[in-house]
C-alpha cells in the first residue's frame, strides 16, 4: 500500500505543479498516470510543439515545460505509479481514500486530486481485422522500452511528431525501420521532418508514402503486413508494428466514481477550492468544468494552488497555515535542499 498526503491522478503539467504547491505546505504527493512517463499530452503527443501562453516564457516547447516542472518539484520527492490507470476508489474506516489501479497497485491518501487532463488516453486504432489478436504479439501503441527493438524489423504508421521522433530514435539504436504514412506530407516539427528525409536519402530507413496498412499476417504472432502503396499491394516482413495515430481522451473508470459529470468533465466548486461533489476529492486542470472554464495550462496551475491550500486545511484542520512567499522563505525540500535568496548584510560604512 502506497501512502501519501495528496494522491494526484494525472502527471501532466497541472498534476506536476500541484506537487510543488503541496511541497511548500510540507504535504507529500504521489502521482498515478496511465502513460509510461510524466508530462501527459505535452510529453506523449507534442513534446516539440511550442506553447506561447505560459507566464514569463514567450515561447517554450511542451517537452521543455515538462522537464522544467520535473526539476522544480524534484526537491519534494514525489512518488510515481506510471503505466497504470486508476480504476476504483473506496473510503476506509479512518476516512482515507483507497485508489486501486488496473494492475492492482493500491494507494491511500486523505485527499485525492484528479488532474487527468482530458482524461485517460486510449490509442486511436486502425480498422484492421485481427488487430486485437495481435496486440502484444507484435502490435503495440506505445513504445516503452525502445532498446528491445534493436536489430528488429519495425514498421511505424503515422504522420505526426510521435511517428517521426520514434523513427529517428529506433533507427539510431539499430532497428530496421519502415515509416508508412497515408500522405506524402507530414505534420510535425520541421527538424524531425528534415531528419527523416535525411535518413531516407541515406537509405537508413524505408519510407512508404502514400500508403496504408491493409492487413496483419501471422499465425501465433505478427510476421508481416499487407500494404497498399498508392494502389499497389505489397508485403512487408515485420516483427513489430506501431500504429501511432494519436490518443483519444476519455474519463475512463473515473466516470463511475459517483462524481458529478457534465460533458465528459468533472463539475467542481470554482468559487472555493475546485472540490467535487465528494468531499476530499478535487478535480483540477482540463478534466474539470465550471462556469467560465478555460482549458489552459496556466488556469490549471491556479487551480492546483488553491486546491493545495484547501487540502492542507482538510488534512490538518487544527493547524493554521500562514501564506509564505518563496522570495522571503525560500524553498525547503524534503531531500534536505534549501533554495533561498542571499540575505542582506548589515554593515556600517566607515
Amino acid at each position: 500500500m502506497i501512502k501519501t498526503d495528496i494522491l494526484i491522478i494525472g502527471a501532466g503539467p497541472t498534476g506536476l505543479f500541484a506537487v510543488f504547491e503541496a511541497g511548500l505546505l510540507k504535504l507529500k504527493c504521489h502521482l498515478i498516470d496511465s502513460l509510461p512517463m510524466p508530462g501527459g499530452q505535452c510529453a506523449e503527443i507534442y513534446p516539440k510543439k511550442p506553447i506561447y501562453d505560459i507566464p514569463s516564457h514567450p515561447e517554450i516547447l511542451a517537452g521543455d515545460l515538462v522537464k522544467n516542472l520535473e526539476q522544480q518539484i524534484a526537491p519534494f520527492q514525489p512518488g510515481y505509479t506510471l503505466g497504470e490507470s486508476a480504476v476504483s476508489i473506496e473510503k476506509s474506516a479512518d476516512n482515507q481514500f483507497i485508489v486501486t489501479t488496473d494492475k492492482g497497485t493500491q494507494h491511500q491518501a486523505p485527499v485525492v486530486a484528479i488532474a487527468g487532463g482530458l482524461g485517460t488516453f486510449e490509442p486511436r486504432k486502425p480498422p484492421l481485422a485481427r488487430l486485437d489478436f495481435f496486440e502484444n504479439k507484435g502490435v503495440r501503441y506505445i513504445i516503452k522500452d525502445p532498446e528491445v527493438y534493436a536489430g528488429k524489423k519495425v514498421v511505424i504508421a503515422g504522420g505526426g511528431d510521435s511517428a517521426l521522433d520514434w523513427t529517428i530514435f529506433l533507427e539510431k539504436i539499430g532497428a530496421t525501420v519502415t515509416l508508412i504514412h497515408r500522405r506524402n506530407e507530414f505534420r510535425g516539427a520541421l527538424d524531425s521532418v528534415e531528419k527523416v528525409q535525411e535518413l531516407k536519402n541515406k537509405g537508413s530507413i524505408q519510407l512508404i508514402t502514400p500508403a496504408e496498412v491493409t492487413a496483419l499476417e501471422g499465425d501465433t504472432k505478427l510476421v508481416s503486413l499487407r500494404v497498399n502503396n498508392d494502389g499497389e499491394e505489397m508485403t512487408l516482413d515485420c516483427d513489430h508494428f506501431f500504429p501511432l495515430f494519436g490518443l483519444t481522451p476519455k474519463l475512463g473508470p473515473i466516470a463511475n466514481w459517483g462524481l458529478e459529470i457534465e460533458k465528459n468533465a468533472i463539475k467542481v466548486d470554482n468559487a472555493l477550492d475546485y472540490q467535487t461533489n465528494i468531499p476530499g476529492i478535487y478535480a483540477i486542470g482540463d478534466v474539470n468544468t465550471y462556469p467560465g472554464k478555460l482549458k489552459l495550462i496556466l488556469c490549471g496551475f491556479h487551480e492546483a494552488t488553491l486546491m493545495c491550500q484547501s487540502a492542507f486545511k482538510r488534512i490538518y484542520p487544527e493547524k493554521r497555515n500562514v501564506l509564505k512567499y518563496t522570495t522571503v522563505s525560500g524553498i525547503s525540500g524534503f531531500d534536505g535542499s534549501l533554495k533561498q535568496a542571499v540575505k542582506s548584510t548589515i554593515k556600517a560604512i566607515e
